[in-house]
């Protein structure tokens, strides 16, 4: 049996408090649920021009711009689409958008020519230090790595 003690503490932190239904529970009780797959990528259930940032390379204006092209409104949420805009949502990121991969080794590419030519951002890169003239004396932890314990001075 339950002791009274352990009653009260679990009515106390609703261990056994009623959860509410999500997508998932519908999709398990004979709803239609899925996630949009662009890109790659699995988009939330959220408004469309929010879901689409979750795809490298998109921002918010071009998730607007994609979702003004397609027209489809930008605060539809991402289930909702049909299959027909999500084919045409795909087709404009296809031809008009580098995004995830194809990305990446754009920008890692150019990183590397950097360093190849040795020129100054190349140096930069190579030292893991700030590439656009951002004081290094101060500050740049985010760029240089937890700070390295140095010996003082004797005196």
């Amino acid at each position: 049996m339950i002791s009274a003690r352990l009653l009260n503490v679990t009515v106390l932190y609703g261990l056994f408090a009623q959860t509410r239904n999500t997508n998932r529970d519908k999709a398990v009780n004979g709803g239609n649920w899925r996630m949009a797959r662009i890109a790659g990528v699995d988009l939330p259930n959220k408004h469309v021009n929010v879901s689409l940032t979750y795809i490298y390379g998109i921002s918010t204006s071009s998730a607007n711009k994609i979702c003004e092209k397609t027209k489809i409104n930008p605060m539809k949420k991402m289930n909702d689409l049909d299959e027909a805009e999500l084919a045409a949502i795909r087709d404009v990121i296809d031809k008009e958008y580098k995004v995830e991969g194809r990305l990446r080794t754009e920008v890692a590419l150019n990183i590397k020519r950097l360093q190849d030519i040795g020129c100054y951002r190349g140096q930069r890169h190579r030292k893991g230090l700030p590439v656009r003239g951002q004081r290094t004396r101060t500050n740049a932890r985010t760029r240089k790595g937890k700070k390295k314990t140095v010996a003082g001075k004797k005196k």
